[in-house]
């Protein structure tokens, strides 16, 4: 796929990337003097300059017997937070106006002008000929072959260029035949505009209204442009639709040479207890799919009195070829199943209650129908944790929850879970000890099951458990400045074994084994199974710390369960071995090196000396622009993949950036991009070309991605950032204009 868009410029929506407005320039501004202020001042009015008195120095001066006056020579004339210096100015008293000549700069908070001549009145205004001008607070610079400047604060630009680079380097301009500012509602508006990078326009239009800070304003957002091998050419031209403080609407409709107008729009919307989005994409009569297509999603939060949350997170896609159509890149392209979730939340420092239904649409069509997810409606749970007592605490409470799992095909109906639980938390200075017991009632009221399958199966079955902990610790190093710890920890888990074979399997499965998961009291996750256990989980980790800081140099961990009773508690399809103890688990973590960092992590079987699962991370990171990472995850029969990935500047304005994902395991290359970026002082240009496999369909698509980022406007260009930013570990773009 080749993709050249045309992305926002000048208002700043969601879309566009706007300047800081308090960010400092690159190199100076339009007077010798320095620095820009770093917040936004307010003009004063015409009414509160009315009064104030006007305070004039010179070196010559000629008055007049009716009052007027002839300065010249350093002429500096005062009123208010506004400022004239000039090389000669004559005074009209009877019409209170100020007529200045050479070498003319005028300033106030939000305005300097530098001009060879013009007029200066408290109620008319200014007005200028063959002026420089400066807004501060954009920041921003430009001429004009005249200015005119209103009592109000309204500017008025004829023969304008515009830029938010340098003096020494204009690399883009923004002309226009005329320009209005109005400084006090800091709003622009453009006729007859154009921008211009290196000299070669690259926009036009006849109006455009643009914001003079960082406030949000309706109007056209400049029109993208594009090409894709599965739709052609295509072209954009978004709508900004600032509703509301708190609500607006990006409508973006999309021409699709090969397939139609696919009308899309973005609804965000603010609140003091809600905030949200909603976005809609709708193609009618897709030419090459012969159908309708279309993509929605909500995604809400809204804060209810007394501790209550209500949240919504639901989408809704026409056709399972539509990511695959639309999507870029392998994480675009490969999603199996889209989610649709409500839920009505309760959290207190004893309390959590919720009330939710989800539900799936399968996108994935290879996925079969008796391995696609159940839908919940509803799911409700409710838990509870009270304790008494101080060092020697009495913890008790439950854990319950009633769902309704429906699907097409298979077993459906209700499940109820519930777990009581009571324990000892005795814990101080270097060591914890905690044991405790639960119970666990699982029911069931089944439909579509087996002839002469029980269509009430319950289970119900006590844990017990104690768990413990140590934590030595001492001074390390020549003089004490690190602190090495020895933590050990032991879990011992008693469940006796229930026969669960004519229970469903609505939501159950093995995770992965982890250290978390080997200090867990079920090996499964979900209602459906409680494993039987006689076993007991080890582990130590030992820490090498800062003295000072506290920071954590180095952590090393290994752990390990024996089993005294083999497990006999089993999924469909699970095969159990009797073995005496778990497979192991090690990871250690490097962080003592100044821009270095490792991760590894390894889960080795000991009964036949292999590997089953293994992580390895480092990282080199000097700077947020300078990474490097080099990545090997392994599992055994599934994934033996190589990552390496780096960011780097390679000259003054120069960075080179690129990703190579290859599957040992395939034998093929899954995902691979390279590219540069170029920065200058308020724009920067990046260019990434990419190759990718779909890992849900195994195609192959490949990409150019091109960017030109004008600081103080936006990008021209697909939005590349996000992208590299997710791709490469550890990489922040820098400021251009630093």
């Amino acid at each position: 796929m080749l993709v050249l868009a045309v992305g926002a410029l000048l208002l700043p929506a969601a879309a566009a990337r706007a300047a800081d407005p308090a960010a400092p320039l690159c190199y100076g501004t339009l007077e010798d003097s320095g620095r820009l202020p770093q917040t936004v001042a307010t003009a004063q009015s015409a009414a509160e300059l009315e009064g104030a008195p006007i305070d004039v120095s010179s070196d010559e001066a000629t008055l007049g017997v009716n009052g007027d006056a002839v300065l010249s020579g350093n002429v500096l004339v005062k009123q208010g937070d506004r400022e004239i210096k000039a090389d000669r100015v004559t005074y009209n008293a009877q019409a209170g106006k100020l007529a200045v000549d050479g070498n003319v700069a005028y300033r106030d908070p939000l305005l300097i002008v530098h001009g060879k001549s013009g007029r200066y009145s408290a109620t008319e205004g200014a007005e200028f000929h063959g002026a420089d001008f400066e807004l501060p607070s954009r920041p921003a610079r430009g001429t004009a072959d005249a200015m005119t400047l209103d009592a109000a604060g309204v500017a008025r630009l004829e023969g304008v260029t515009f830029t938010t680079c340098p003096l020494t380097d204009p690399a883009w301009r923004l002309r226009a035949d005329r320009i209005d500012l109005d400084t006090a509602k800091r709003n622009g508006v453009g006729r007859g505009t154009r921008v211009e990078f290196k000299g070669l326009p690259i926009f036009y239009s006849p109006w455009i209204s643009f914001p003079l800070g960082t406030e949000r304003k309706s109007g056209f957002l400049f029109p993208g442009a594009g090409y894709s091998t599965r739709s052609g050419a295509q072209l954009s031209v978004p709508y900004y639709w600032n509703i509301a403080p708190n609500y607006d609407l990006t409508f973006e409709p999309v021409v699709f040479a090969r397939r139609g107008v696919d009308a899309a729009g973005n609804f965000r919307f603010l609140t003091p207890r809600s905030r949200g989005a909603l976005d809609v994409s709708y193609l009618p009569d897709d030419r090459l799919f012969a159908d309708d297509r279309s993509y929605v999603r909500l995604a809400s939060r809204t804060e209810l009195p007394a501790g209550w949350r209500f949240s919504v997170d639901a989408a809704n896609v026409s056709d399972t070829q539509y990511f695959e159509d639309f999507g870029q890149g392998p994480e675009g392209t490969s999603i199996a199943f889209v989610e649709r979730s409500a839920a009505l939340s309760y959290r207190d420092a004893h309390w959590r209650l919720r009330g939710a239904f989800q539900d799936f649409q399968t996108i994935d069509v290879d996925v079969a129908d008796a391995d696609r997810p159940y839908s919940m409606l509803p799911q409700l749970y409710a838990s509870a944790d009270f304790h008494v007592g101080q060092q020697l605490q009495l913890r008790y409470g439950f854990d319950a929850e009633v769902i309704d799992f429906d699907r097409n095909v298979g077993v459906t109906g209700w499940r109820y879970d519930v777990a009581p639980h009571l324990g000892l938390d005795w814990q101080g200075a270097g060591y914890f000890l905690r044991p405790g017991v639960s119970w666990r009632a699982t029911g069931y009221s089944l439909e579509d099951t087996a002839p002469g399958a029980e269509r009430s199966p319950r289970r119900s079955l006590p844990t017990a458990s104690l768990d413990a902990g140590l934590v030595f610790e001492g001074a390390s190093g020549s003089k004490g400045q690190r602190r090495l710890t020895l933590e050990p920890r032991a879990l011992y888990v008693y469940t006796p074994y229930r026969n669960q074979d004519d229970l469903p399997v609505f939501d159950t499965a093995i995770p992965d084994l982890n250290l978390v998961q080997l200090f867990r009291t079920n090996r499964y996750v979900g209602g459906d199974r409680v494993s039987d256990a006689n076993q007991a989980s080890f582990g130590v980790t030992s820490r090498i710390l800062d003295t000072d800081t506290g920071r954590q140099l180095l952590a090393a961990t290994i752990g390990q369960t024996v089993y005294f009773d083999a497990p006999r508690v089993a999924l469909p399809g699970e095969t159990i071995t009797d073995r005496d103890t778990s497979d192991l688990i090690a990871q250690v973590a490097l962080t003592a090196l100044r821009d270095w960092t490792a991760d590894v992590g390894v889960q080795w079987n000991p009964e036949s000396s292999e590997r089953e699962r293994m992580q390895v991370q480092l990282q080199f990171r000097p700077a947020p622009t300078s990474v490097v990472n080099l990545g090997y995850r392994y599992q055994r029969d599934r994934i033996d993949q190589t990552d390496a990935s780096f960011a780097w500047p390679v000259a003054d304005r120069w960075s080179l950036f690129g990703r190579y994902v290859y599957s040992l395991h395939d034998n093929e290359t899954l995902d691979q991009f390279a590219g540069f970026e170029y920065r200058s002082c308020c724009w920067r240009f990046r260019a990434v070309g990419r190759r990718f496999v779909s890992s849900r369909t195994g195609e192959r698509d490949t990409g150019i991605y091109l960017q030109l980022e004008l600081s103080g406007l936006a990008s021209v260009g697909s939005s590349a950032v996000a992208f590299l930013e997710d791709a490469i570990r550890g990489y922040s773009p820098a400021d251009p204009r630093h």
